[in-house]
This record gives C-alpha cells, structure tokens and sequence, in this order.
C-alpha cells in the first residue's frame, strides 16, 4: 500500500534508540524527509545517518521552550513539517512518596508540556496548508496504571483528554491528532525498568513483546492519506494487554 508520505516532511521526536527509531525509520522508509532529535548530539547523528533522516537535532525536550525550538529549527530547515510525533523518553520508577518535586516538574515538561508546545509550533501552518498529522506517542499506562510508573500513569493519562479536545479544533483544517499507547516492547526502555520478560509475557494475550517496528508501521499508517479520516483517536498497541476499555 502507497502510503502517500512520499515528500512529506516529518519530525519524530526521542529518535535515536527504541520506538522513536523505529517510528522514524519507518516514516524514512515510505519516502518521507524525516528530521529526529534526542538529547545526545553524538547518538542523534548517528541514528540520523543509520537510518537516513534528513536531519539530526540535538535537544533537551524537558526543558521549558525546547520543544518549540525544536519544531521551528526543523520548519527552517525543511521548509516546514507536515507529521510531527511527539515522543519523549519515560521517567523515572517511584511511589508518590518516592517521587521529588523536581522529578514531578521535569516529568510534567517533559509529557505534558513539550506535547502541548510541540502541537501549537506547527498547527497554524498544517491549518494554512490544509494538511497536516500530529501523533503523540504515550504508554499503556495511561488506560491501565502500571505499578511504580507513577509519575507516567498520571500525566499520560491526561493526553488522552488533551488529544480528544485538541482534536477537534483542527478536524476542520484537515489536521488530524491521534495517540498511541505501547505497551511492553522489546526495547532497552524495559531493561532499564528491570521488568522480568518471562513475568511480563505470560500476562499479555499475544504471548510475546511488542517489536519497535509494529509501532513503527501503526503510526506510518496514521500519518498517512488514507488515515485522514482517523482522528481524537487513543490507539492501544499491546497485544491485548490493556483490558476494559
């Protein structure tokens, strides 16, 4: 299927290793102009030039006002950005009472505020040009709260409101804006976390972990022309993991 991304100009945001990579990758792969950042210039460059992006970013997406930059840099560069997906590492394990003030301020920029910064960059072109995808990529954890993940669980739960409402302020100028919720992937995200395979696996229904790459193609397909239809829309990618909804 001809997904009609060819030319397109696109920004994928957390790039340089696990389902950033491979969002981005993919949207390479189906002939869009692809821009990535993450914080390390070094790791940004050379995932850039493994996957063939048009352009590596270094930028910290937790810090007041980057997300923002970051879409203009690559507007410039590009000459505009049609698909943006924002995406953003995971924070930090912790109860509520584990969790500093500092943590929860830096999670909220990070999840919250760079997603609403990243939208209003590039909605008034998309609304002038009639045409333009905005995914943001959440977590599970936003339908079904995954012990420990606190500071995840609450605030990737309002992106959900967030999508729906902003959603359909721009369905009229042909800009859709859909999230996606993984679940357990095979990333180093899930090492990092300490999270046991064989535990984990035994309660997903598919019986296995998520590959980068079926994400990769899910959010493809949402940027596509064929989805132009599809929008306020909260995706979950979890072999079945999520239940009740």
């Amino acid at each position: 299927m001809d997904l009609g991304l060819k030319g397109r100009r696109a920004l994928v945001m957390g790039a340089s290793a696990g389902l950033g990579f491979a969002i981005a990758s993919e949207l390479v792969r189906e002939g869009a102009r692809v821009a990535i950042c993450s914080r390390s210039e070094e790791r940004i460059r050379a995932a850039a030039a493994n996957m063939g992006a048009a352009l590596g970013v270094a930028a910290d997406l937790s810090v007041l006002g980057a997300t923002r930059t970051v879409v203009e840099q690559v507007t410039e560069a590009l000459g505009g950005v049609d698909i943006l997906v924002i995406n953003t590492g995971g924070p930090p394990k912790g109860s509520i009472l584990e969790i500093s003030d500092a943590q929860w301020q830096e999670g909220f920029q990070s999840l919250w505020m760079g997603a609403v910064e990243g939208i209003r960059a590039a909605t008034p072109a998309m609304k002038e040009r009639r045409w333009g995808r905005i995914i943001l990529v959440t977590s599970a954890s936003a339908r079904e709260p995954m012990p420990g993940l606190t500071i995840s669980s609450g605030l990737r739960a309002g992106l959900m409101g967030l999508t729906k409402i902003v959603s359909s302020e721009l369905a009229e100028h042909g800009v859709t804006l859909n999230a996606v919720l993984p679940s357990f992937y095979a990333t180093e995200r899930l090492k990092a976390l300490g999270i046991n395979e064989e535990r984990i696996t035994s309660q997903i229904p598919a019986r296995r972990l998520g590959r980068p790459e079926e994400l990769g193609a899910l959010v493809a397909f949402l940027a596509s022309e064929q989805a132009a239809y599809i929008t306020g829309q909260s995706i979950a990618a979890d072999g079945g993991w999520t239940r009740g909804f």
